[in-house]
């Protein structure tokens, strides 16, 4: 009586030793996620890349528009600092509670919830206050230069991030992560000079 291979199981080229490894993954993604960056375990991948890449991203993106619908509105990069802040606040515990809740990482091999957590919300706040420190700046024309500036520099680095360990096509990654921002971007700018010239 021959027995037929399961549809799902590790790949051979998983390490025994290895704790993190997705139990229940098919074996093309489980042998995907494993070669997805040499150097690197499996499990530091998933347990700290993928969270870390997660917040960043949100926190660099989604806090965009706010800050700068309110620079536009009220012309005080003061005001902006303070809805910056409170958006990458407000995000990163959003983002840690919900990474944390959505899965326990038994079945995964993702990590403990709170680690996990902690990374993503920790992250999701980084990616958020990167750009409103430059709102400190009390000349408005000034503190938007740096703001740009440093946008710039959260997109290019979460491409970077994703092509070192996620072995993502570097144009590819850049175009995708640049697009993405430059929209949330472009609706707060928008919707700042609305309001100002409303």
């Amino acid at each position: 009586m021959t027995s037929a291979t399961p549809d799902h199981q590790y790949p051979s080229a998983c390490p025994a030793q290895l704790q993190g490894c997705p139990a229940y993954l098919p074996k093309t993604q489980a042998e995907e996620v494993v070669q997805s960056a040499p150097g690197h375990s499996q499990s530091f991948i998933l347990q700290k890349i993928q969270p870390a890449l997660l917040g960043l991203m949100d926190g660099s993106v989604s806090t965009l528009a706010p800050i700068f619908a309110t620079a536009g509105l009220t012309g005080k990069p003061m005001d902006a600092f303070y809805v910056g802040l409170a958006a990458s606040v407000g995000a990163g515990i959003s983002m840690g509670l919900a990474e944390a809740l959505s899965d326990d990482g038994v079945v995964s091999g993702r990590g403990t919830p709170v680690m996990r957590g902690v990374i993503t919300g920790a992250a999701t706040m980084l990616g958020g206050m990167l750009h409103t420190l430059p709102f400190l700046n009390p000349d408005l024309h000034t503190a938007l230069m740096l703001a740009y500036v440093v946008v710039l520099f959260e997109l290019v680095a979460i491409a970077f991030i994703k092509y070192r360990y996620m072995r993502s096509p570097l144009a590819q990654t850049v175009t995708q992560v640049v697009v993405g921002g430059a929209v949330v971007f472009g609706v707060g700018v928008w919707l700042g000079r609305l309001g100002a010239g409303g």
